[in-house]
């Protein structure tokens, strides 16, 4: 079995991806302003996440759930994602994704780049319809820090093989466990609080900064 050389665990919503996925269901049920405010303050660490995600799912109830492959068409891959997952598996580099979106599109989106770990929030569908709930454990900015821990172990890894990359509060954590933690497109608590930052929406800039640090 080839040596894994290091672990990247990224957020998925704004970062990954260029769209709130969250938002884009609220959108579908005609509520997109209302939810895209409690993200984006979510985001910026004014409201507790979990408390937030709530509110935003039970907004969804009623929404059949054919509009999850709908968003799906409306979702893009952050420019320079497919090319820097590309050369750290080459690398023998795991990357991995951990969000407080949904399984229902971030396994799709998972699939298209090959990723080796995903852990997502799951909605509660019942006769094709969405209840407005979620089951299971909420994933938090405790259990994003935990995924990130978990798999490094699960790889032989120390954590200064790590790098974790994220916009939102929830992030935070993460983002400063890891051996490089990495601001992309970040709220301002995210960038006071982070040693690395890419500033501009280009994910293959993370090479560069493992480039700098490593050599």
């Amino acid at each position: 079995m080839k040596e894994v050389k290091g672990l990247l665990v990224m957020d998925v919503d704004s970062t990954l991806i260029m769209e709130e996925g969250i938002d884009l269901l609220g959108e579908e049920a005609g509520l997109g302003q209302r939810v895209a405010d409690i993200t984006e303050r979510a985001m910026r660490g004014e409201l507790d996440f979990e408390e937030a995600l709530r509110e935003r799912v039970g907004l969804l109830a009623g929404l059949p759930e054919t509009v999850l492959d709908r968003i799906l068409g409306h979702i893009h891959f952050t420019p320079g994602a497919e090319e820097l997952v590309a050369e750290l598996h080459k690398r023998g580099y795991k990357v991995a994704v951990v969000s407080g979106g949904f399984h229902q599109t971030v396994n799709v989106l998972a699939e298209r780049l090959n990723l080796d770990y995903v852990k997502a929030n799951t909605l509660e569908i019942v006769n094709g319809v969405l209840t407005g709930r979620v089951t299971g454990d909420i994933v938090t900015k405790d259990v994003k820090e935990t995924m990130l821990r978990t798999w490094a172990a699960e790889n032989g890894l120390d954590m200064q093989d790590t790098i974790a990359v994220g916009d939102g509060a929830n992030d935070l954590p993460m983002i400063q466990a890891a051996g490089i933690g990495i601001a992309f497109c970040a709220k301002p608590i995210v960038q006071e609080q982070t040693p690395y930052q890419i500033n501009e929406k280009n994910l293959y800039q993370v090479i560069e900064i493992l480039d700098r640090v490593k050599n």
